[in-house]
């Protein structure tokens, strides 16, 4: 387990966190849980189990939609946003394909969360923005 020190100077690195200023990342250091999975483990699945929103720290993971592999989050990236803010099921199964390491908001939260911190949801409805647009440049 990382310290708080530790995980304000993951989150420092981090775009999604970049406005922030170093009490205001202290503050969020102190809200999120940190949790590992092994590899191959499942982290989200399709229509059944969600609730929290992810940002991935080290390791890789597979979105699975429908059997087939739609996107590789690694470092940076975050997950599960859809499920809590829609207040549905997962989109995708989550799947550690080397093991992972997450700091984890929990659903409940996210909303506050986002209303508390407006540059971290821009850079998030920029982050929907880029996938929306390439899934749009993939469809027939």
């Amino acid at each position: 387990m990382a310290t708080q020190e530790e995980i304000v100077d993951a989150l420092a690195s981090l775009t999604l966190f970049a406005d922030l200023t170093k009490p205001e990342l202290e503050g969020v250091a102190h809200i999120l849980e940190e949790q590992y999975f092994t590899q191959d483990q499942r982290v989200l699945r399709q229509s059944l189990t969600g609730g929290g929103f992810y940002i991935v720290l080290e390791g890789e993971a597979a979105a699975v939609a429908d059997g087939r592999r739609v996107n590789t989050l690694a470092r940076g990236d975050f997950f599960g946003e859809i499920s809590v803010l829609l207040g549905e099921p997962p989109t995708a199964d989550i799947v550690a394909i080397r093991p992972l390491r997450c700091l984890v908001l929990a659903g409940e939260q996210l909303r506050e969360f986002l209303i508390s911190h407006p540059a971290v949801s821009f850079r998030i409805l920029q982050a929907e923005a880029r996938k929306l647009r390439n899934a749009t440049r993939r469809s027939p």
